[in-house]
């Protein structure tokens, strides 16, 4: 079964001025180098048919699927708070939309397929390393239940790509709810106005939450709705410790998905302050500040749509502010019923946010590491040093009349003992990029069962708090 027929064009039907039709570079001699054979089956794609030669030059760009119509996407974006009116899709195509086995809509997207309208002087091209830590990061994201998009495929293109040194080229096949961010409205609105900015929410909505459709008042519950997503899951990033690295308004989805695994990274050592990014010199992107970011760049997506919130202005900017607003307590809810699992209880308690306020305090103060930590919490015996605080917690506890063992193993069942650790990622794509995926497909057989503790991958669940100072990631263009 080949992708002939397959594709639907539905962003291309229905949103004209909001994309260039655009070809792909033709790559030299492709070879696959990943392929994701369960999200394959996901998709009721025959993943024999996409490792044949025919169906790699389908995932690398070289030759499309009767019916596609390959198109890189328009949006705006603040990057680090500057505002660039129009960006889109400098290296990355969409081929279409298809159906899953579920019936749900899905885009399956090229990055690194070359030059488009968008590229502003780049080349258009990806390398090898950058789009592995993609595939890994996203596998991992989906194990750990966080919405995410997903990499289908990674294929080198034989070519050579121009960094700091030469390195090898690669496409990745990635998969999403959709590609729609808050950098979508904001282009509408400033390119094409209100009418177009109606077109994309009605696209939104429909595409996402189609619940929506028939209510009066629907563009201020679309606001309310991605709002909620963002809320949930920025609190879950911040729940196993994830830093994004990079989360401009054009990395920000409407569907509630992560999107774009650039200068990302797991955090070790816990410090609110954490950055990665090379490029974040003010820690605009920090860990704790995460919430805090996206809370203002859906205030940019709420701009865009007041005129169709409300006719009268002062109205519009009241009932969209108020929902901004309250992305705090969503937040909030989201991220204490989290740590409130992760620490083993289930009924809410008025001091549950000093508890956990507390022992983030400690964790900070002895520069433990997060993951490990929370993990170990489940044999009931922290370190010395929280020795008040374990009283306070263990007290609470008994409070629930739970069993301990069946608490420990719901506190193993959301505290993961593997992660992808720094310096693990960093030696299986170094090998990945020289060719040996052996390390690559190590670390993923770990992240990809990441509650689970298995013999013989003792060393995937340790930290390297020595090799985490001062460690920084890359955004891969």
């Amino acid at each position: 079964m080949t992708l002939d027929g397959m594709l639907d064009d539905s962003f291309a039907r229905d949103l004209d001025g909001m994309y260039q039709f655009t070809s792909a570079a033709q790559a030299g001699a492709p070879q696959l180098v990943m392929l994701n054979t369960a999200l394959a089956a996901e998709l009721g794609l025959d993943a024999e048919w996409l490792a044949s030669p025919a169906g790699i030059e389908v995932l690398v760009g070289n030759a499309v699927p009767a019916g596609a119509r390959p198109l890189a996407q328009a949006y705006s974006g603040h990057q680090f708070g500057g505002f660039s009116s129009r960006l889109g899709d400098g290296r990355a195509l969409l081929l279409g939309e298809l159906r899953d086995v579920r019936g749900e809509l899905r885009d399956l997207h090229l990055k690194g397929s070359g030059r488009t309208a968008f590229s502003r002087g780049g080349d258009g091209y990806a390398a090898v390393g950058p789009m592995l830590r993609e595939y890994l990061m996203g596998e991992a994201m989906h194990a750990l239940g966080i919405p995410t998009t997903r990499a289908l495929a990674v294929v080198s293109t034989g070519d050579q790509v121009a960094r700091d040194t030469m390195l090898p080229g690669a496409v990745l096949a990635r998969v999403a709810a959709s590609h729609l961010r808050v950098g979508t409205f904001q282009y509408a609105s400033v390119h094409h106005g209100t009418e177009m900015v109606q077109r994309v929410a009605d696209f939104a909505i429909a595409r996402h939450y189609p619940q929506l459709a028939e209510m009066d008042g629907r563009y201020l519950a679309l606001l309310e709705a991605v709002t909620q997503v963002q809320a949930e899951l920025v609190a879950n990033w911040m729940l196993v410790g994830f830093v994004h690295g990079v989360m401009n308004t054009d990395n920000t989805t409407i569907s509630g998905e992560t999107i774009d695994y650039g200068p990302c990274a797991f955090m070790d050592r816990f410090d609110p302050a954490t950055v990665f990014s090379s490029i974040d010199h003010n820690g605009r992107y920090a860990y704790g500040n995460q919430p805090s970011i996206v809370q203002w760049n859906l205030a940019r997506l709420a701009e865009t749509l007041l005129p169709l919130i409300d006719d009268e202005s002062d109205r519009a900017v009241e009932l969209a502010t108020a929902v901004i607003h309250g992305f705090v307590d969503r937040f909030n809810d989201t991220w204490l019923a989290g740590m409130r699992a992760k620490l083993g209880l289930v009924a809410p308690d008025a001091g549950d946010t000093e508890l956990v306020n507390d022992l983030l305090e400690l964790l900070h103060q002895q520069g433990l590491d997060f993951t490990g930590f929370f993990r170990s919490l489940s044999t009931f015996e922290p370190p010395p040093a929280f020795d008040e605080w374990t009283q306070r917690w263990t007290t609470r506890l008994r409070s629930e009349g739970r069993d301990r063992v069946e608490v420990a193993v719901a506190m193993n069942g959301v505290n993961p003992i593997y992660i992808p650790r720094n310096h693990l990622v960093e030696e299986a794509l170094t090998a990945g990029q020289n060719g040996d995926l052996a390390p690559l497909h190590r670390l993923l057989a770990a992240v990809t069962e990441p509650f689970e503790q298995r013999a013989g991958f003792d060393r995937y669940a340790e930290a390297d708090l020595a090799a985490a100072v001062g460690y920084q990631t890359f955004c891969g263009t």
